[in-house]
């Protein structure tokens, strides 16, 4: 049956081919973030073209990453974190559902809200958090300079108490001021702006000859060192000289040859990606001429027409059926029984590989019900075969 529901969301899928709304398809989608990377992305392509491979995902209007596979449940998220910074509070996780259609069965929210978010008691910390207490300020410190103006600190210590679980002192920890100390301080030199560069030594480059030079100046009189106290002289060159790489042979710009005849479809199913090549060789640039602008490959979706396979998906475990025996009637502890209960293999398709494992599972039991007792003696046999048919 399921089978048939998929084969009939196909082939509407094709009748309605013609408005299939444009989406960005992208050739991976994550199962593990519910993300599509941009270092997947295919193209601009229909969205029944896009999921002619069960394994691409796309982008639609709304802006979310859906798969194109069939509806499954995504993994768990990692818990939360708890509410409450200490004491007792709540964690919660997180599940969506990916691929086409609905996981749950079901249109009621509280359900649904079920199935896609979950709840438990968490305890962050036994210890809530208490302030401590400023010492009293230190001594100030000698000031920052030797010489006229700067600064002095002095620091306290949240000890008094010191604070527990995670609390502080309110305020800083450290003061400044001003401080003045009765000395001139030395003017040391600095460099003036670099002047424009003067004109080029040459006006070309000659063959087997050193490239012309240019050179700028600048002056140690922003400010100038003093005499009383002495100064130090600026440091560095006050000249600075360069080759005049703008002087090579006159440059022959590149341009691009024919394209190449266009490679197979990367792809055997589904969408893929063909391509063609040039070179920069019509002709190839020289003495510093430009490169050729753009890129030497073209890439095209190339569409084969042709459904990748849809692997199947084991369905939940149905009910377990009656317990049975053909030994007879099944007695409490004495006579056990068999009971079964089946899976299905959903969702495949277009030679798609089908599910691994069982589809049908056993396990023993004991009818209860076939238990009397009388007395004390006979009712504690019967709380045995009570937990022996539980487990």
């Amino acid at each position: 049956m399921a089978q048939l529901l998929w084969t009939s969301l196909v082939l509407l899928m094709t009748v309605r081919e013609s408005v299939s709304p444009e989406v960005k398809c992208y050739t991976r989608f994550d199962g593990d973030s519910g993300n599509c990377d941009d270092l997947w992305l295919l193209g601009e392509v229909t969205m029944d073209d896009c999921c002619l491979n069960p394994h691409y995902g796309y982008i639609g209007s709304d802006g979310k990453c859906k798969s194109c596979g069939p509806p499954s449940w995504s993994e768990w998220t990692a818990w939360g974190r708890c509410s409450v910074p200490c004491e007792e509070g709540v964690s919660q996780r997180r599940r969506e559902c990916q691929g086409q259609g609905k996981c749950a069965q079901t249109t009621s929210p509280r359900e649904i809200q079920k199935l896609t978010l979950e709840t438990k008691v968490c305890i962050d910390s036994n210890c809530c958090p208490e302030q401590g207490q400023w010492s009293k300020w230190g001594q100030w410190q000698p000031c920052s300079v030797t010489c006229d103006k700067g600064v002095r600190n002095r620091v306290r210590t949240c000890t008094e108490p010191q604070p527990r679980c995670g609390g502080s002192c309110d305020g800083p920890s450290e003061e400044l001021e001003p401080c003045v100390v009765d000395r001139v301080c030395p003017t040391h030199g600095g460099w003036s702006n670099w002047e424009n560069w003067q004109p080029c030594s040459g006006t070309c480059v000659g063959e087997n000859l050193p490239r012309p030079t240019q050179q700028r100046n600048r002056a140690c009189n922003k400010p100038p060192p003093s005499s009383v106290p002495p100064g130090d002289e600026c440091p560095g060159l006050g000249s600075n000289t360069r080759t005049c790489d703008e002087l090579p042979f006159c440059p022959v710009n590149g341009n691009w040859g024919p394209w190449g005849p266009p490679s197979s479809c990367s792809v055997t199913c589904g969408l893929g990606i063909s391509e063609m090549l040039r070179q920069c060789n019509n002709p190839a640039p020289k003495h510093g001429g430009l490169p050729c602008s753009g890129s030497n490959k073209d890439k095209k979706i190339c569409n084969t027409k042709n459904h990748c396979p849809v692997d199947g998906q084991w369905s939940q475990w149905g009910r377990w059926e009656e317990c049975k025996s053909n030994r007879g009637k099944i007695r409490c502890r004495k006579i056990g029984g068999q009971q079964r209960r089946q899976r299905w293999c959903e969702h495949t398709g277009f030679d798609g590989k089908v599910c691994e494992g069982k589809i049908t599972d056993y396990r023993a039991c004991y009818d209860i019900k076939s238990c009397y007792f009388d007395g004390p003696e006979n009712k504690s046999a019967y709380l045995i075969c009570q937990n022996t048919v539980r487990q």
